[in-house]
């Protein structure tokens, strides 16, 4: 199977995230969730709030929680900057938790000087880390 590996990096601002041979990745894009195999064509995405999995080398499953970024394949090398991108091992759910409470206590106050769509997103991220956090109870 090794021949059919691609190189990945993802990178945030503060640091590489993962940097490795897989054998695949699914990501979450604006325009729809898409997968990426050896031998890819060329692309440029925008990535969404979601889940991204990865499948080594050995064909074992790796979830990280994306908040936003950008995606290039070329020459089978994808690279994903991402704003915020966390291993679902190393995801706090105790903190998640915490900020999907307050997000949603935002959204039920309906005050005038809440900012509705921050708010919201920082619900999307945090459900989200929850669900990434969950796949590998």
């Amino acid at each position: 199977m090794r021949d059919k590996t691609f190189r990945v990096d993802f990178v945030t601002p503060q640091k590489i995230i993962y940097s490795d041979q897989v054998l695949g990745v699914s990501a979450p894009g604006v325009m729809g969730s898409f997968q990426v195999l050896y031998n890819h064509a060329p692309l440029l995405a925008a990535i969404a709030v979601g889940e991204v999995k990865v499948r080594d080398k050995e064909g074992k499953e790796l979830f990280f929680a994306a908040s936003g970024g950008f995606v290039e394949v070329r020459a089978n090398k994808l690279v994903m900057l991402a704003e915020t991108l966390e291993s679902a091992t190393k995801i706090d759910v105790e903190r998640a938790k915490r900020a999907k409470e307050r997000a949603d206590q935002r959204l039920a106050d309906k005050k005038a000087d809440i900012d509705i769509r921050r708010v919201s997103v920082a619900l999307m991220r945090a459900v989200n880390r929850l669900r990434v956090a969950s796949r590998i109870g």
